[in-house]
């Protein structure tokens, strides 16, 4: 699997962890891939008690997580809603009852996101945050996600994770210039 072995993972690895034991929560690494968002890599911070932890290698929905609200507020609304087009909206049986089924409510989350500098999502997949991950000229390569369950990873919680997760995708930012997949992704 390209992504998993573009040595990416072998350089944020070490970022991820230390995010992790920071928030005691499952953070992960999604990268661009064409029109999608991949999960390529992930530490554990939950030592015991409830953990969540999904598969990796899967694509992002991007209506319904905050990965995918995280990168498409790095879009206009039109580029945005046209991936979201293209990949459909996730339905709130499938994604939660806040699961975005419409243009308008989609929007309201990636302008609060845009405001923010990152997304937070609750009560729409897992509560979670995430964050770009910007290269020297501007462009998203990937996002940084916190995610847990909500009996940890509250608004509030995620409010005061908010710096430390921003802070990991400017560190993932600085050292990918090493990884072969970013450098190509910029080539």
């Amino acid at each position: 699997f390209f992504l998993s072995n573009s040595g990416i993972v072998d350089i944020a690895q070490p970022l991820l962890d230390r995010l992790a034991a920071e928030s005691g929560e499952l953070v992960r690494l999604a990268v661009v891939d064409g029109d999608a968002l991949t999960f390529v890599a992930k530490a554990q911070g939950a030592t015991r008690g409830l953990r969540y932890d999904p598969d990796m290698g899967l694509s992002v929905t991007l209506s319904c997580s905050a990965a995918g609200h995280a990168w498409m507020s790095t879009m206009t609304d039109e580029q945005a809603l046209v991936r979201v087009a293209q990949q459909g909206f996730g339905l709130p049986q499938d994604f939660g009852p806040k699961a975005p089924t419409t243009d308008k409510a989609l929007l309201t989350y990636l302008r609060a996101a845009r405001k923010r500098g990152y997304s937070m999502i609750n009560e729409v997949f897992a509560p979670a945050m995430t964050a770009p991950v910007r290269i020297g000229n501007g462009t998203v390569t990937g996002v940084v996600t916190i995610a847990g369950p909500l009996v940890r990873l509250t608004e509030y919680r995620m409010q005061t994770l908010a710096p430390l997760l921003l802070e990991t995708a400017e560190d993932v930012a600085r050292a990918s210039g090493a990884s072969a997949l970013f450098r190509r992704k910029t080539a």
